[in-house]
C-alpha cells in the first residue's frame, strides 16, 4: 500500500511543523505550504489525498483555496482548520466540499484520529 499524502496549509510556521512531525510519524507523506499559491501548485503536481486547511490565511482565504482543490480534484479529502467561531464561513466550507472542521487551539490528537479515519477507510473502500 502505496502511503497516503497528507498536505498542511497555514500561514504559521509552528503549526505546519507541528502537523508534519504528527502525520509523518503516522506513516504518512506530508507536504505544506505557508500560502495558497503553493498549496495549489502542490495539489497539482503531487495529488494529496487529504489537506488540513486554515480558514483564514493571508492572500487567498481558506474557502477560496477549497474551491480551486475541489475544481482541481473533487476527490481529495479537505478538513478545515479555524481560529475562529466564523460559522457562517464553516457552513460555506461544507457547502463546498470540506469534511469538518478543527477550531484552534485543536486537540492534536483528534485531529491525528479523524485524518487516520478518513484516509483509512478510504483504503477500506477500495479493497471491498
Amino acid at each position: 500500500m502505496e502511503n497516503k499524502k497528507v498536505l498542511i496549509v497555514d500561514d504559521q510556521n509552528g503549526i505546519r511543523i507541528l502537523l508534519m512531525e504528527v502525520f509523518g510519524s503516522e506513516g504518512y507523506n506530508t507536504f505544506q505550504a505557508p500560502n495558497g499559491k503553493i498549496a495549489l501548485e502542490i495539489v497539482n503536481n503531487d495529488k494529496p489525498d487529504l489537506v488540513l486547511l486554515d480558514m483564514k490565511i493571508p492572500g487567498m482565504d481558506g474557502l477560496e483555496i477549497l474551491k480551486h482543490i475541489k475544481e482541481i480534484d473533487p476527490d481529495i479529502k479537505v478538513i478545515m482548520m479555524t481560529a475562529y467561531g466564523e460559522l457562517d464561513m464553516i457552513k460555506e466550507a461544507t457547502d463546498l466540499g470540506a469534511l469538518m472542521h478543527f477550531t484552534k487551539p485543536f486537540d492534536i490528537d483528534e485531529m491525528r484520529v479523524a485524518v487516520n479515519m478518513q484516509l483509512r477507510n478510504d483504503t477500506a473502500n477500495k479493497c471491498s
